[in-house]
């Protein structure tokens, strides 16, 4: 390569690198693999050592990528968050011991070994015990302050427990990972699926996007976990090894990997990888590798490190899961939105344990930028270990006679032109009639999250749907038994019960018909808390933004603004306005949430929060009590607050509500409070 040659291909090389940071960091929406984006940066930077004439320090080879995003404040770590250097062979892994039996002049080095939870890079700053910052990396130097959004993590507590023989820091920086498991992951796709909604495509990029949202309440409501594996500033410094900080972590109370392995030299190193690689599939997270640690702390800082990764440690990247395979048929499904999905129908084929038959093709622009075409051998991966996704095309496979796909310009089901809104990717049938859609909503609106009726399955849904008796959900409780004793011999003790069941649903409690409208945004959590405080359907129907917000503060807890707009709009459109309309026309007649414990109100009106560990009580078993008495209970301290509960060992609620002025009660005086009436 000449010159010329090599110094475009270097200008080509970090407009590439810069576009899939971009990506990313601060996105959360890469467009290829790790491994693909590290050939990139290896390419480069064997360009840059050959035609050194054209590299310099703002290389992408010599920085850390960058995730700040506007609207975040800015925090500067105390000591600089780095990244890990990637190896992908056996052969790297074992370069990267040699490297360190040169500088320390002895072979049996010992290390720790730990898996790499595939999720966003934090630092979690305690100060005397006390949680005070959570950081993202950032550029390495200084990241995002995402205090708020990380103290919605539940596992992440806002005090550390003492422990004996190991006084307190004064400063720590604790760092680690912040991730969702993928039963959240799915159980967050599964509602999208069920609006007809775009899925989102691996947990990683899912909790990363999550922890950057600026609304508090809509990240409380993707139940997010942190992982915490390393150290940074520690005043006074930590002595001793990574295997018994990782004992130390568990002992403050922290969430800290659940297994590692410890290794003599490199031949026990990787006997431990291999054994992660089989283990790490039973995990409840994504894990895309080994983390290689020095055991040894004062070995750590004698390795040092080079500007953006320490010499002691290295990740090994597992190979992506991945199967070569032939495509069917494409076929496109139609959700309750109208959203337009396409699907790869494939040659059967074992990956990672399981048959895959289908796999998401995402949306038309994915197929035309991959050129995907039916008859194609493609490359299939389960993105983050759970939803097979179409990778790649095997070009010297592809059949002489293929074309490329083309996307339908009318919905597959009805026949509607589609339409694709400016700022979607998404295509759609706009018909609402449509009778993919009303399968789907109407699926959605009897099942189990929903007024769970029973007897209305996806075969009865069809069937209802085929003969035009439920074009809308207030239809079914029009349904007569004669229609229904069509459908079958001998279905009369079936009719008979489905129609019970039915009429059952009439008087359903008011969470389950606000859940089974469909409302984005909207889960069970977020129903309960609408019915709890609206407590008539046509209350929140006709329910303007003001009624969500006393000024800034959300009236509602676990409602903030991303959801009440939501809301808001839903009720505005007169379709969905007539929806309710016709629902009670229909005789549905949902229940508001009862007072227990014989309808008491001695706490009506009274807000708690629960800190720390009451002396007989649990918090379920407090909140619970405050709910049958009236009461509410919410998971953080505001002027609304009326008493804050505290036990032993309160964390910053606790500080909140002093700085507050907000009354602070112990179990007794809150026993007091139930036996008065309520007043203080």
């Amino acid at each position: 390569m000449t010159p010329t040659e090599a110094k475009k291909r270097i200008a080509a090389l970090r407009k590439e690198i810069a576009v899939h940071d971009e990506l990313y960091y601060r996105q959360a929406k890469p467009k290829i693999s790790d491994f693909d984006y590290d050939a990139l940066k290896r390419e480069l930077a064997g360009l840059e050592a050959k035609f050194p004439q054209f590299a310099g320090a703002d290389s992408p080879t010599e920085r850390i990528g960058d995730d700040r995003l506007e609207g975040f404040v800015t925090y500067r770590h105390r000591l600089p968050m780095q990244s890990l250097d990637n190896t992908y062979s056996e052969e790297e892994l074992r370069e990267f011991h040699r490297r360190l039996v040169k500088l320390f002049d002895r072979e049996a080095l010992d290390y720790v070994v730990e898996p790499k939870v595939d999720g966003l890079a934090v630092s979690v700053t305690y100060e005397r015990g006390q949680l005070v910052r959570a950081v993202t990396r950032g550029n390495g130097e200084e990241g995002d302050d995402i205090t708020a959004n990380a103290r919605t993590i539940h596992s992440l507590p806002a005090r550390l427990k003492p422990v004996q023989g190991h006084p307190m820091p004064d400063v720590i920086e604790i760092r680690g990972e912040i991730y969702l498991t993928l039963a959240e992951f799915q159980r967050i796709n599964q509602e999208r699926e069920e609006a007809g909604e775009e899925l989102y495509a691996n947990p990683r990029n899912l909790a990363a996007g999550t922890i950057k949202q600026l609304d508090t309440s809509e990240v409380a409501r993707r139940r997010l976990e942190i992982v915490l594996y390393g150290v940074g500033y520690c005043e006074p410094p930590l002595a001793g090894a990574q295997h018994g900080y990782h004992e130390l972590v568990k002992h403050w109370g922290l969430p800290t990997v659940e297994r590692y392995w410890r290794a003599t030299g490199i031949d026990e190193v990787w006997r431990s990888v291999q054994e992660l690689d089989q283990l790490r599939h039973a995990f409840a997270y994504a894990t895309d590798g080994a983390v290689v640690k020095l055991d040894d702390f004062r070995l750590q800082r004698e390795a040092g490190s080079t500007a953006k990764a320490p010499r002691w440690a290295i990740a090994y990247k597992f190979a992506a899961e991945r199967a070569e395979t032939r495509i069917n048929d494409i076929t496109v499904q139609v959700g309750r939105t109208g959203v337009l999905t396409p699907v790869a129908e494939l040659e059967p084929v074992l990956l990672a344990g399981s048959t895959v038959s289908r796999a998401t093709l995402h949306n038309k622009d994915e197929i035309a930028r991959k050129d995907i075409r039916i008859g194609d051998y493609v490359l299939v991966e389960k993105a983050g270990e759970v939803i097979p996704a179409v990778i790649a095309v095997n070009p010297k496979r592809r059949p002489e006679a293929s074309r490329p796909y083309h996307f339908p310009d009318r919905c597959p089901v009805c026949g509607t032109a589609v339409v694709q809104l400016e700022e979607e990717v998404a295509t759609r049938c706009p018909n609402v009639a449509c009778p993919a859609q009303v399968r789907r909503r109407l699926g959605h609106f009897v099942s189990k999250a929903c007024l769970d009726i029973d007897g209305l399955g996806s075969a009865m849904i069809d069937a209802l749907v085929e003969r035009g008796w439920v074009k809308e959900l207030p239809d079914i409780f029009r349904l007569r038994r004669e229609d229904l004793l069509t459908l079958g011999k001998n279905v009369e003790k079936s009719t008979d019960n489905l129609l019970a069941a039915i009429e059952a649903a009439k008087q359903c409690e008011l969470w389950r018909v606000i859940h089974g409208l469909g409302i984005p945004h909207v889960g069970v959590s977020a129903s309960k808390d609408l019915a709890a405080h609206f407590r008539d359907l046509e209350r929140l129907a006709g329910a303007a933004r003001e009624d969500f917000f006393a000024g800034k503060e959300s009236v509602i807890s676990g409602i903030g603004g991303t959801m009440a707009a939501a809301i808001v709009g839903f009720f505005a459109e007169p379709r969905h306005r007539q929806l309710v309309t016709d629902l009670l026309e229909a005789g549905v007649r949902p229940r508001a949430p009862e007072k227990r414990a014989g309808g008491s109100t001695v706490l009506a009106g009274k807000v708690f929060v629960l800190t720390g560990t009451l002396p007989t009580l649990t918090r379920d078993e407090a909140g619970a009590r405050i709910e049958a008495a009236g009461g509410k209970v919410s998971g953080s301290v505001s002027k609304k607050t009326s008493y804050v509960l505290a036990g032993a060992e309160a964390g910053s609620k606790l500080d909140k509500a002093r700085e507050l002025g907000v009354p602070v009660i112990d179990e007794a005086e809150f026993r007091r409070l139930l036996a008065a009436g309520g007043e203080g």
